[in-house]
């Protein structure tokens, strides 16, 4: 064998050993950055996955929440409504009652009567004749009739019973009569 023979044999001799060595190293280092990365997914995954978990926990409690909101709402508005129907009840038998009372036969009458009482009260009291007088205090009398239906003077005369112009006539005649 020559130099040459030889040297080429080792040479090949050596690129083996380098190349045996070289896909070593890379195998090695191929291991441990498959290892790494591994490793980093796996943790990742975890996390991810924790995430997951609490955005479930955190989706549920929120439902939860709105459910429970919705079925207190739900119970309000049907209390309104049934509150409502009630007072829509109460409004059309009041309306009723109201338009019965008022067509009941002799409402009228005995208001007119009322009026007619004052004003012959009055007039006896003020004037000997009848006449401008008689008219003057019929109109009076009207007048004061419908301020009983309004404002303060019925609820003056619920609370304190005042005394009318006949309760004055009857004493004064008793008075007279003694």
């Amino acid at each position: 064998m020559t130099v040459s023979a030889k040297y080429s044999t080792l040479e090949q001799g050596i690129d083996l050993l380098n190349w045996e060595d070289f896909m070593e190293n890379f195998i090695i280092g191929l291991g441990i950055g498959l290892a790494i990365a591994i490793i980093v997914l796996v943790a990742m995954a975890v996390s991810s996955h924790k995430k997951l978990l609490a955005l479930q926990g955190e989706k549920s409690k929120l439902k939860t929440m709105l459910n429970d909101r919705m079925d207190l709402e739900n119970e309000g508005i049907q209390l309104i409504k049934k509150e409502n129907e009630q007072l829509k009840k109460q409004n059309e038998n009041l309306r009723i009652t109201v338009a019965t009372y008022s067509q009941k036969p002799g409402r009228k009458e005995i208001s007119r009567l009322h009026v007619y009482q004052l004003a012959a009260d009055r007039l006896m009291l003020n004037s000997p004749g009848f006449g401008a007088a008689w008219q003057a205090s019929l109109k009076e009398s009207e007048e004061e009739f419908q301020k009983t239906y309004i404002g303060i003077q019925p609820f003056l005369r619920k609370i304190i019973p005042l005394r009318t112009d006949a309760t004055v006539i009857n004493q004064l005649t008793d008075d007279n009569d003694k």
